[in-house]
């Protein structure tokens, strides 16, 4: 009887510690990435267009899986129209015209594709490239942190009317539309005076709408660029970004839970280019202190550096930093998983270490992993308080040093890679590991 009370035991403490760590980063007893996914969209073929959307749709309009749509320039959609796109749908951005398709305020679109059968919009050229077309823009009326309610889009774009760029207003709780089961490919197209679009723009975009299961890969802008507004994102991937993969601005209020940014050190900007980077302006003389700052609170997430030797290219300067944190921007991280950074997480310079500012920064039971520090100040070289406070036990982080083929489990196929984590690779205890330990 003993022996079966102790072996119950056993089973119940190995049970809850599987729990326990499985719980960092991206979650899902199954690998929720399987089907929906695809790493190497360049080799995907969809077929020669057989319909053309240009110009402006003002009636509730439905795309068919049946046909291959080409987008073609600027494509607005307005007047309270409701663009619907049906599973299995595949939208090709025409690269001769840089194509956008942007659901102006008061619209709405509806992609709900499926596991099984994706909603793709991607590049119209055989030899697809990052950059190829321009993105997707999502205006809602959500409240901004700038002055005045409203604020217009800055990317060249030719509305037949300047409301079809506006955005923001006072309706947290605004609809503009579901993307669910969605891919973006080779977006981010470069303009001259506007710099890079981004694959998928979401500005003043309310709680009731949906935006889960989404996945950018090879854009040439930042993959997810949110700007104000109080959206809910959820299941999100960003695979090889040439830019910043998740980038919130102007006062959002955001929950980005269970996603996933895979970088590589071989593909970035010359500017350099992060997993997230969170700030409440650009400049902060067009920021309104009396309305809410930037809010992120982040859970489930992980945070990926791929590379064959990450000592070597952080000591040849190809990685830098997966979070970035502006001044008077909030922001909570929670049971995530960072690996393979130079440091992994960057303050501002202008954030004075204090108790209010370090309040609104949290980090917890979060895993650094194979990162050449964790957390630093930017432009100081002496990070040890820092280091030292988000390594106590108070935040039940760990540091530590694991290559990824250790850390997360190992893919079932070839085109459908798992970053969960390894149920025996995470260490139990929260003992500091040394950072410099292996940099010699």
């Amino acid at each position: 009887m003993k022996n079966c009370i102790k072996t119950a035991l056993i089973f119940l403490l190995v049970l809850s510690n599987c729990f326990a760590q499985q719980e960092k980063g991206i979650i899902g007893y199954d690998n929720w990435l399987n089907s929906w996914t695809e790493f190497k969209p360049s080799q995907s073929e969809y077929g020669e267009p057989t319909q053309i959307l240009s110009g402006k749709i003002s009636k509730d309009t439905k795309l068919l899986k049946r046909d291959v749509y080409l987008l073609i320039g600027d494509v607005f959609v307005t007047d309270s129209a409701t663009l619907t796109i049906e599973p299995g749908t595949k939208i090709l951005g025409d690269f001769d015209s840089k194509a956008s398709l942007i659901i102006s305020k008061g619209a709405k679109l509806v992609a709900k594709g499926t596991q099984t059968d994706p909603i793709v919009f991607t590049s119209s050229r055989d030899s697809k490239k990052a950059g190829d077309w321009g993105g997707i823009f999502l205006l809602g009326d959500a409240p901004l942190n700038t002055y005045g309610q409203l604020s217009s889009l800055n990317y060249g774009l030719k509305p037949s009317s300047t409301e079809h760029i506006a955005y923001g207003g006072n309706n947290t709780e605004s609809e503009s539309g579901i993307l669910k089961y969605v891919r973006i490919e080779f977006a981010g197209k470069r303009t001259k005076n506007y710099g890079y679009f981004n694959a998928l723009t979401l500005a003043g975009v309310g709680n009731k709408t949906v935006v889960e299961n989404v996945m950018v890969s090879y854009c040439a802008g930042n993959s997810f660029n949110i700007l104000g507004g109080s959206v809910i994102l959820e299941k999100l991937v960003s695979y090889r970004s040439k830019t910043n993969d998740y980038e919130f601005n102007f006062g959002t209020q955001c929950q980005l839970i269970n996603s996933l940014a895979i970088r590589s050190p071989y593909v970035s900007s010359a500017n350099g280019s992060r997993c997230m980077v969170v700030k409440s302006y650009d400049n902060k003389e067009e920021s309104d202190t009396s309305k809410r700052q930037t809010f992120v609170n982040a859970e489930n997430l992980t945070l990926v550096n791929v590379s064959d030797n990450i000592k070597s290219d952080i000591q040849v300067g190809l990685v830098q930093e997966a979070i970035y944190i502006g001044a008077d921007a909030s922001f909570a991280i929670n049971k995530s998983v960072i690996s393979g950074f130079y440091p992994a997480v960057i303050l501002d310079d202008k954030i004075a270490l204090n108790n209010e500012n370090l309040e609104k920064i949290q980090f917890t039971k979060t895993y650094f992993n194979n990162c050449k520090g964790n957390i630093y100040r930017k432009g100081y070289t002496n990070n040890d308080d820092l280091e030292s406070w988000y390594g106590s036990r108070a935040f039940s982080n760990l540091y530590a040093k694991g290559s990824d083929k250790e850390t997360f489990i190992a893919a079932s196929d070839n085109r459908t890679p798992d970053f969960r984590l390894q149920v025996n690779r995470i260490i139990a205890s929260n003992d500091f590991i040394d950072d410099d330990e292996d940099d010699d």
